[in-house]
């Protein structure tokens, strides 16, 4: 139903695809493929499990500079990939706050940190904080909230719908969500390589001006998100007023960075 961008994933080179474009009051314009078919998520499970985390934080069971991780580390250290922990080990690689080191065990620890505050196994929180209340009936953590996510594009379009109009957070929480955390902070974006800057904000990567990035020519430096290497990706372009979900079944490679690009300029073309 509705755009035609959307079929251009009939053309990747995957097993199965399916996308959909969302405006901030939750309506669709446009779906292809099968939008309930369960997708691994990879990294587009940090998203769902930053929301978790500021849930917990309006909440009041934790504080975004309360420590958590490493020594020195914070919150939102660990929110923002600074807290110094090594890509996928417990070890510690820099001080907190002075490299962009995208890391999954910091998001371990912070889930852990949030199932200690809450006294709640953090997929169940999540499910409690996001999925249920989202709707989100497809939705699972089945493992680690850095990348054990399993979901479906109808699930996802309700959540890109959330976080361009909050409900369950304060839109100043989702804003702060989306502002670049430690400015000037140079790293590795995963797949993409070294960027000076590497901006990200709490649990959301920032565009600004990467080069190469897995979004469009056209998408707007405000635009954030994330892409997972199960080969899926969510992001949301303020400038445009819509959010784009594609998940797929192939992990992330020379493909996607080929194809995503394009799709991600047509779909904002045809807007």
């Amino acid at each position: 139903m509705g755009m035609e961008s959307l079929a251009l994933i009939e053309n990747w080179p995957v097993p199965t695809a399916a996308a959909a474009v969302v405006r901030a009051d939750g309506s669709v314009l446009g779906s292809h493929g099968p939008t309930e078919h369960r997708f691994p998520l990879a990294s587009v499970t940090k998203p769902l499990a930053a929301y978790a985390a500021l849930v917990a934080y309006e909440e009041g069971a934790v504080e975004l500079d309360e420590p958590a991780g490493p020594e020195g580390s914070t919150v939102r250290h660990l929110l923002a990939h600074t807290s110094g922990l090594a890509f996928d080990e417990h070890r510690v690689t820099s001080a907190p706050g002075t490299r962009r080191l995208y890391s999954n065990a910091g998001f371990e620890v912070l889930g852990d940190h949030i199932a200690k505050a809450t006294e709640i196994p953090f997929a169940d929180y999540l499910r409690q904080a996001v999925f249920e209340p989202l709707g989100m009936k497809d939705s699972s953590l089945e493992g680690s909230p850095a990348k054990d996510g399993v979901s479906t594009v109808a699930d996802l379009v309700r959540f890109a719908a959330e976080v361009q109009a909050p409900r369950l957070l304060d839109p100043r929480t989702v804003a702060e969500a989306m502002t670049v955390q430690y400015p000037g902070t140079k790293g590795v974006l995963p797949g993409y390589g070294h960027q000076n800057p590497n901006d990200w904000g709490l649990g959301f990567e920032i565009r600004d001006h990467k080069s190469p990035h897995w979004t469009g020519g056209s998408s707007s430096p405000r635009t954030f998100g994330h892409f997972g290497q199960s080969g899926t990706f969510l992001w949301v372009d303020p400038a445009a007023g819509v959010a784009c979900v594609a998940l797929t079944d192939r992990a992330f490679g020379p493909w996607a960075a080929e194809v995503w690009p394009p799709f991600t300029d047509a779909v904002l073309a045809e807007l």
